[in-house]
């Protein structure tokens, strides 16, 4: 399984990012995705997930300002982020499971494939 994660950038406080991330080597179906964050000295972070049926989880820090998304016919699932803060500033990665129609997790330990990253900077 590939996953290629696009989109990030610098951008103002304030402002909105899209960030996307396409599968290959397997279905996409069937599978949920999570994407998570590591800010520089901190640990890589829970940021959102969406689960094989559609159904959205989020963390607390971006309830409200991020949206998760997926469109099955392109194997890709988004990360619409706005009102961006500079605490939101990371390396934003894109992660799917292991398991066909299996739980959707919310902590890294979940994740068997992970995509290389896309940064993700906002300034004050």
């Amino acid at each position: 399984v590939q996953l290629q994660a696009s989109g990030g950038g610098l951008v103002q406080a304030g402002g909105s990012l899209r960030l996307s991330c396409a599968a290959s080597g397997r279905t996409f179906v069937g599978y949920g995705m999570g994407w998570f964050r590591q800010a520089p000295g901190k640990e890589r972070e829970f940021v959102s997930a969406i689960s094989w049926a559609g159904t959205t989880y989020y963390a607390d820090s971006v309830k409200g300002r991020f949206t998760i998304s997926r469109e099955n016919a392109k194997n890709t699932v988004y990360l619409q982020m706005n009102s961006l803060k500079p605490e939101d500033t990371a390396v934003y990665y894109c992660a799917a499971p292991l398991k066909l129609y299996g739980s959707t997790w919310l902590g890294v330990s979940g994740y068997a494939y992970w995509g290389q990253g896309t940064l993700v900077t906002v300034s004050s």
